[in-house]
């Protein structure tokens, strides 16, 4: 009897196991719609704080007189950017795109229905999709600010940065993030090299060509005035608070962590993106001690930053060996690339043209090397139409502005420093001998 008993418990257990497996089935689904969901967030949060990096190296490079308007800049970017990429920017970017060249104008929606009646087809949570892409495109509108600094007039600029964060960035976005004709064609950038980082830098650079240097950097015989930084320390702060939230910008861009295969592609993505900035800070160190005899302190924190620029568009294929060659090669770059600017009369205060716009074309041109699916010769015509998008759009605003309010501060403003001129603070009131009565 107790045999019996037994085996009927045995047997029942055995036709009960194809119904605990099915039983499985439906909340592992779930669990990859959260860890996805979580994935999208968390990232997202990283790249928020690259804000805050991106405000201290700023203020660590501008002169002392313009440190609380930099500030202000680079807070004020971030809520225009919000505010234009719900209104307008995200469905220009992936709505109705379908191989073309721009999406939708409309209002952006979270569609959750599906979901909360059991249906995980969608892969994540809409709004975690929509805050991780929204932080991109105030961070390609962070790498214009410090470029442009110590001269611009602040809503002047921040116009600008309507235009780019609302129309300019959404639309190439969309050229390759959305579906579209660059998609199609095999153009690949992981996380940005181009789509966020050029794309600033050549705004960027537009911007400081049309504005013009400050006065007394460049002189008539060709002399050129240093200006240094404010505070190193804030500079150096910045930077590392960039390079832990670029484990976001680019670990997040796996856009899934729901299985063991996107939990290891997204380790090797941090392992490569921190790998390439050791290269370029190391080889940027080297670089300036061979040419100058001395290490700059801002060359290493910019060799740092080449790095991740350059490994931003393939961090999840190459090896860690052929990353860190990616990354010294970008600390390389940029230690060349200030001085030609400077040749030029490009007046770039913190080289974020040397830093976001020479090394995302680079690191969007190395992609190939371990990234059999894409070649040269698509990596090559995918940076040519973005920068020329970008260049085209981004004159017609700069040139607006210009001629209608006005782009630069005066010289008395300018010497007496945007702080006072046009904020009316001071960042170091107690330092910089004004009576504060």
């Amino acid at each position: 009897m107790h045999m019996k008993r037994i085996v009927t418990l045995i047997a029942v257990g055995l036709l009960a196991l194809p119904s605990l497996a099915l039983a499985e089935d439906a909340p592992l689904s779930e669990v990859a719609y959260i860890l996805n969901t979580f994935s999208f967030l968390i990232s997202g949060v990283l790249v928020m704080w690259m804000a805050a990096g991106f405000g201290m190296l700023e203020a660590g490079l501008v002169r002392s007189k313009n440190v609380a308007t930099i500030c202000l800049k680079n807070i004020s970017l971030f809520g225009i950017a919000g505010i234009l990429y719900y209104l307008v920017g995200y469905n220009l970017m992936y709505s109705g795109v379908d191989g073309g060249y721009i999406g939708s104008f409309g209002l952006w929606g979270a569609d959750d229905a599906a979901a909360l009646a059991g249906d995980y087809a969608a892969g994540y949570a809409a709004g975690s999709d929509w805050f991780f892409q929204m932080v991109f495109c105030g961070a390609a509108c962070s790498v214009v600010s410090g470029c442009v600094a110590e001269r611009i007039k602040l809503w002047p600029f921040l116009i600008f940065c309507v235009v780019l964060t609302g129309i300019i960035y959404p639309i190439q976005g969309s050229w390759v993030w959305g579906g579209g004709w660059l998609s199609e064609m095999g153009f690949s950038d992981y996380a940005g090299s181009t789509l966020v980082h050029s794309v600033g830098g050549w705004a960027a650079l537009t911007g400081a060509i049309i504005l013009g240097a400050r006065k007394g950097k460049y002189g008539k015989d060709g002399k050129i005035t240093p200006f240094p930084g404010s505070n190193l320390t804030l500079a150096t702060l910045g930077t590392f608070i960039l390079w832990m939230g670029w484990f976001g910008f680019n670990g997040g861009s796996a856009l899934a962590l729901g299985s063991a295969g996107s939990a290891i592609e997204q380790s090797n993505v941090y392992i490569n993106t921190n790998l390439a900035a050791c290269g370029g800070m190391i080889a940027a160190m080297i670089m300036v001690q061979v040419l100058y005899k001395k290490v700059d302190v801002t060359m290493a924190l910019n060799g740092a930053l080449a790095g991740l620029v350059s490994i931003t568009a393939g961090p999840a294929a190459p090896a860690p060996g052929v990353a860190i060659l990616i990354g010294a090669v970008g600390g390389v770059l940029v230690v060349l690339a200030v001085p030609f600017f400077d040749k030029l009369k490009i007046d770039d205060v913190v080289g974020a043209l040397s830093v976001h716009l020479v090394c995302g074309i680079w690191g969007t041109l190395a992609v190939p090397i371990s990234n059999s699916e894409t070649s040269f010769v698509t990596q090559l015509i995918g940076v040519a139409a973005i920068g020329v998008f970008v260049i085209v759009t981004s004159a017609i605003v700069w040139l607006a502005v210009k001629y209608t309010v006005g782009l630069r501060v005066s010289e008395e403003e300018e010497y007496q420093g945007c702080d006072l001129a046009e904020i009316g603070m001071e960042a170091y009131p107690y330092f910089q001998g004004r009576n504060i009565n």
